[in-house]
């Protein structure tokens, strides 16, 4: 079991296990859940809480295998649970790893993965203020192990499994060296780049493009925040896969859309990551 953002990841803890989201929960979140189901499964449940113990549970995700399987969703305020909301469907299969992706958004949170099939947005019956910053704290007495993660060799280069396909997640971990000037991170299809996200410090400036048969498109340089990368800091880089575009989030937070030029996403089959950037995770 994993958690994928800016902070180390928690491997192989016991469970059942309750670990601290850095921050608490932000616009824009991910938090990623690789794991296995055992063969003798009848229900597990993952819960974004706020606090100690369960009795303010702002996302409470709780697949069960009775009845021919189902998903509950559910909010949990000062004890007191909300309405169940169901979707009589089991995505999941015991004894079958699988990967689940939990995206916080402002008004629900949008479950997918890779492994079982991709669920639709829950909107919580009561769902505590974002400003709250909602958190999973460590179990007194049972401190979970974080540990920090390899470094990959760059330029790095990696397959991404059957293509993309909407809601399909790049994530990108790293550091960012600390004279850097650019990095880049291509979405390839062929010797083409469907998607170049291209950090300039030396220009203080993302830039996005598509290259086909060897030349550029129109770049891409706006931004409705400022420039959310630092030289010599941590980087998160979240990439989904829509139907029309490509979202980026940076650290947890949205920071740009970018319409898809090459229509053929399943023949978007690489990653490629170059530039004066250190990674320690990369999911593709």
């Amino acid at each position: 079991m994993a958690f994928y953002r800016a902070q180390p990841s928690y491997l192989y803890p016991a469970v059942p296990f309750t670990g601290e989201i850095q921050g608490g929960l932000q616009d824009g979140l991910q938090i990623t859940v690789n794991g296995c189901v055992h063969p003798g499964a009848s229900r597990f449940a993952v819960n974004l809480q706020a606090g100690f113990n369960e009795n303010n549970i702002a996302f409470h995700f709780n697949p069960r295998f009775e009845l021919g399987g189902y998903v509950v969703c559910n909010t949990k305020q000062n004890g007191q649970w909300g309405a169940e909301e169901r979707k009589m469907s089991m995505p999941f299969q015991k004894g079958v790893p699988f990967e689940l992706c939990l995206l916080v958004q402002s008004s629900h949170f949008t479950p997918s993965g890779s492994g079982h099939a991709n669920l639709n947005p829950v909107t919580p019956t009561v769902l505590p203020p974002m400003a709250q910053s909602p958190q999973m704290f460590p179990t007194p007495g049972i401190p979970p192990t974080m540990y920090p993660s390899p470094t990959y060799p760059m330029p790095y280069f990696s397959s991404i499994p059957g293509g993309l396909y909407p809601s399909k997640s790049i994530i990108v971990v790293g550091t960012i060296l600390p004279n850097a000037k650019r990095f880049h991170i291509n979405l390839r299809s062929g010797s083409d780049i469907a998607f170049h996200l291209n950090p300039r410090f030396d220009e203080n400036a993302v830039v996005r493009n598509t290259q086909v048969r060897g030349s550029w498109g129109s770049e891409e340089r706006q931004l409705l925040r400022p420039m959310p990368f630092r030289r010599g800091q941590s980087m998160s880089v979240w990439i989904m896969c829509d139907s029309y575009c490509f979202k980026v989030a940076v650290d947890g937070q949205h920071l740009l859309e970018y319409n898809h030029r090459l229509k053929n996403l399943a023949a978007i089959n690489n990653l490629e990551v170059n530039g004066d950037v250190q990674l320690t995770h990369v999911q593709a």
